[in-house]
């Protein structure tokens, strides 16, 4: 039996489309964290890695733009996998004040259980929907993230 739709707050009633955004994230999240947290990963860490898996040896700058993640965020995530012994940091040939991040063999190895976690959340995201559902779910979602990044903020009105 499907869980039942949690009810949305009469505030929240003003957008019903981003409330249902908000509860997808924060379920779909959460998902992904419990199963991170099976592979010894804070939320964030699998998509750094993903990128150096794809191609290693990116400044923090290259990381910042490919996850789209802020800085503090990034450092703070980079500073643990290093803990961790997932990658090195090095200070670039061209510039010693940019750090460059090398996966380990210990990073290098977390490929296919990354991998294997993408699947399985595909699969449990994708469960009660038809082959082109999912696929029309992708571009919408794309869409709207597009939308959004690319709409001017508000400006703060001068008091």
């Amino acid at each position: 039996m499907p869980a039942p739709t949690p009810r949305t707050p009469a505030t929240a009633g003003e957008g019903p489309m981003s409330y249902a955004i908000f509860q997808l994230a924060r379920a779909h999240r959460a998902r992904a964290a419990a199963m991170l947290r099976e592979m010894d990963l804070h939320p964030g860490q699998e998509l750094l890695l993903t990128h150096l898996l794809d191609r290693d040896g990116q400044t923090q700058s290259e990381l910042l733009d490919s996850v789209g993640l802020d800085h503090s965020t990034v450092s703070k995530s980079l500073r643990r996998m290093q803990d961790a012994g997932l990658l090195v940091r090095e200070p670039a040939a061209h510039d010693r004040r940019v750090m460059v991040a090398h996966l380990t063999d210990k990073g290098r190895a977390l490929r296919e259980p990354l991998a294997a976690m993408w699947r399985t959340l595909e699969a449990t995201s994708a469960r009660n929907l038809s082959a082109r559902e999912a696929e029309s779910f992708i571009r919408t979602a794309y869409d709207i993230a597009d939308a959004i990044n690319n709409a001017a903020l508000p400006r703060e009105e001068s008091g």
